[in-house]
């Protein structure tokens, strides 16, 4: 009998289908099966014949789905989005994860997009094209005036000694961190006269790859030289690492939660290998690699709206780390 029931019910669903305007087929099928108890809705198949006459073929089981996975905004697919193992675990405000490079000439320039992105922006990197001013300071203060973070990116690199004393001037200016090239014998130098400031050793810059590294004399794979020289800086005291997200991952995995890694060549999916930076990431792909912070400059300066551009990345950073 119950059978039969399921039959009776099935027929007049597919008579309704062949009858009905198209506007009204969905609707009137899905109030009927909709009065078919949840136990018997998965019925196998039922009988159709094609326009022809011919002879009647099985109709595909249909199940419900309760709910749809989201998609990934960032072009990451739904099983990586999902595991956040490496996800930053540090106290930092969600707001000062995003540092944007203030990569200009003049006084005036920095000045002028610092106002633009006004609080959109809590953190800025001062390199080395805005060094070679003379105004290098005199931002450095203002930004330190507004409340905002300087990352001090001057990638130092020359004998111990004089890393060590560059090291120690910058230390007395406030920066929150710099950065600087080196091995062992530098990072012994500089180390012990950081003060507060936060020291980074960058791995192997983005805008290298394999063939870059074999030209300097590296025979292995650009991921294993990162590493190689990751671990030497954290032995030695650095407080943290420079990388490409794309090594991100396996140092977050190799040397753990401790040391702060700051990811550049962060790009939209479409604008990946469209410029100098040779190994990009997503925000999203960066941060669920591990990065703590990330450096962003031209995603943002060549928008239309560079404030609100730098508000949608606040704000999908702030979904990643909720507070």
């Amino acid at each position: 009998m119950r059978s039969h029931l399921l039959s009776a019910q099935c027929s007049v669903i597919v008579l309704l289908l062949s009858k009905e305007p198209a506007r009204r087929k969905v609707a009137q099928a899905t109030r009927l099966r909709e009065s078919v108890p949840a136990t018997r809705r998965n019925i196998g198949r039922v009988a159709r014949r094609d326009p022809a006459g011919a002879s009647p073929a099985p109709l595909p089981v249909v199940r419900t789905v309760s709910r749809l996975p989201p998609a990934a905004p960032s072009g990451i697919p739904h099983r990586a989005m999902s595991d956040r193992s490496l996800l930053s675990t540090k106290s930092i405000d969600p707001r000062d994860r995003l540092i944007f490079a203030l990569d200009v000439p003049t006084k005036a320039d920095a000045l002028a997009w610092i106002d633009r992105l006004g609080d959109a922006v809590t953190f800025y990197k001062l390199g080395l094209e805005f060094c070679m001013s003379g105004q290098y300071f005199e931002v450095l203060d203002e930004l330190k005036t507004r409340g905002k973070k300087v990352f001090a990116d001057l990638k130092f690199y020359d004998v111990p000694a004089t890393v060590r004393g560059a090291v120690a001037n910058l230390s007395t200016r406030g920066a929150y961190c710099c950065t600087l090239h080196g091995v062992s014998s530098i990072y012994a130098g500089a180390v012990p006269v950081k003060g507060a400031m936060k020291l980074l050793a960058v791995t192997v810059l983005t805008s290298l790859d394999a063939s870059d590294i074999a030209e300097l004399g590296w025979s292995g794979t650009v991921e294993d030289l990162v590493s190689m020289r990751a671990r030497r800086a954290v032995e030695g005291g650095i407080d943290g690492l420079i990388c490409s997200g794309q090594e991100a991952a396996r140092l977050r995995k190799e040397l753990g939660h401790g040391p702060l890694i700051i990811t550049p060549g962060i790009r939209a999916a479409g604008e990946r290998g469209s410029d100098d930076q040779k190994r990009t990431m997503t925000l999203e792909q960066a941060f669920l690699a591990g990065a703590d912070h990330i450096v962003v400059g031209r995603p943002i300066r060549n928008a239309p709206d560079p404030r609100a551009a730098a508000a949608a990345m606040q704000q999908e950073i702030a979904r990643l780390f909720p507070r």
